[in-house]
């Protein structure tokens, strides 16, 4: 099966194609070009599978919304295996430590030295999103922007639907599958029945305050400073410009951080007995990010299945969120492209239980790196001085450090169930 194309030798150049038509019906209907969509969009492609994208924002919103800029290894090796590798190789910064600062002190975690090798790359979401939006546009199926997800249909049918609004009017896309990539508050969430779908969640009492800054990074490596004055992250997103977090209390307006309160705060959070000079410079970005878990069960109703952010939030401690869209939607293109192979529905059918497992194992890491880094409201001397000695094990423990390192990385995929016996279709849907 030759998936669907918009494009020939003599097409025109992919800026002409950022709203292609779409067809009425394909074989996988994907809701959201965030990272996750845009992905497996990329992933079912080159096995063959044809998909379309609806995202409701245009390009350029899509392609500035900033967001994660930790890579995982195993995320790293995925966007290079489908052909998104060549910035990311060329403008990724890798990074083989972390440190965590705490009590004035500070210690490097060396990530490749615990876990056989492995590290992580510095590398935005919006560059990942600008680098797949590409691909798709130059060579892959319909990618429509501007097209609104009204509500999907008949999950529990062979055929179920999207219904959109494209430039003022309705349309349909029939789907031997859809998959929502289209976050917590989109609608495909709702096409699993609440008397099936069970939500877990958890609020934490504080936010953080993100800024982007002209400045180059005070670190080479990512900073967490644990502090009685509250969190501070110390990161960045290229060699000239710095990205950096602190943690606020809910509800804080920006406007309330004049830049020089902002790089105060950030100098007494990260105080250290060892040499420091943070670097200022001028702030050019600032908004307020809420923190909380989230995780939705199943991630699969009949033929729709749930992916990235609308199936679990984790809070950004742990640099879990974009890694595990794409896990999931890695597992997902595997488990299309075995049903299309082989006509065994086997890995697809146990997909929902293989991520949850390692969407927990990520929420516990998370909630992990959280707590032990933030200050909470009223918290007691007793509190702080569990969390130093919890700082300090990592400190002087490999086995403790390894662990951190290990979940940092990227745990390896959770073994799923064996293929079971041959069941569905991958058969391209007809017009």
């Amino acid at each position: 099966m030759r998936p669907t194309s918009l494009t020939s030798p003599t097409s025109p150049a992919p800026h002409a194609r950022t709203t292609p038509p779409a067809p009425a019906s394909t074989t996988v209907g994907i809701v959201g070009g965030g990272p996750a969509g845009l992905l497996l969009a990329r992933l079912l492609h080159r096995s063959g599978i044809d998909s379309v994208v609806l995202e409701s924002r245009d390009r350029a919103y899509v392609e500035r919304r900033q967001r994660a800029g930790v890579l995982e290894q195993g995320t790293a090796d995925t966007l290079r295996g489908c052909g998104a590798g060549e910035r990311l190789d060329r403008l990724g910064l890798v990074h083989h430590g972390i440190r965590l600062r705490y009590d004035r002190r500070s210690h490097r975690v060396d990530l490749p030295a615990l876990t056989g090798g492995r590290g992580v790359v510095v590398y935005a979401q919006t560059e990942v999103v600008k680098d797949l939006i590409a691909l798709q546009l130059a060579d892959g199926g319909p990618l429509v922007f501007g097209a609104r997800a009204l509500a999907v249909e008949g999950a529990d049918t062979a055929r179920p639907v999207i219904r959109y609004a494209h430039e003022g009017r309705e349309h349909t896309l029939a789907c031997d599958y859809v998959v929502g990539c289209d976050g917590f508050h989109g609608v495909t969430r709702d096409a699993v029945p609440a008397g099936i779908r069970r939500t877990y969640e958890r609020g934490y009492p504080y936010a953080w305050l993100g800024v982007l800054a002209d400045v180059p990074p005070s670190c080479d490596e990512l900073v967490y400073a644990h502090s009685a004055r509250g969190f501070a992250l110390f990161s960045m997103r290229s060699p000239t410009v710095s990205r950096l977090y602190l943690q606020v209390p809910h509800g804080t307006d920006p406007a309330d951080w004049p830049d020089d309160r902002i790089w105060d705060e950030l100098d007494a959070r990260s105080a250290t007995d060892g040499p420091w000079d943070l670097a200022r410079g001028p702030i050019t970005a600032k908004s307020v990010l809420p923190m909380r878990s989230v995780v939705t069960e199943p991630m699969r109703y009949g033929r729709v299945l749930l992916a990235g952010d609308a199936a679990h939030i984790v809070p950004p401690a742990g640099a879990k969120g974009l890694n595990l869209a794409a896990s999931d939607v890695t597992e997902l293109a595997r488990a299309f492209a075995h049903l299309k192979d082989t006509g065994s529905a086997g890995l697809l059918d146990g997909w929902s239980d293989t991520c949850l497992r390692r969407v927990w194992r990520a929420e516990q890491f998370s909630h992990f790196m959280t707590t032990t880094l933030h200050t909470a409201p009223g918290q007691s001397a007793f509190d702080t001085r569990l969390q130093i000695a919890q700082l300090d094990r990592i400190a002087t423990s490999p086995h403790a450090a390894a662990e951190l390192a290990e979940n940092y990385t990227g745990l390896p995929p959770v073994a799923g169930p064996r293929p079971g016996p041959v069941a569905g279709d991958l058969t391209p849907a007809a017009p």
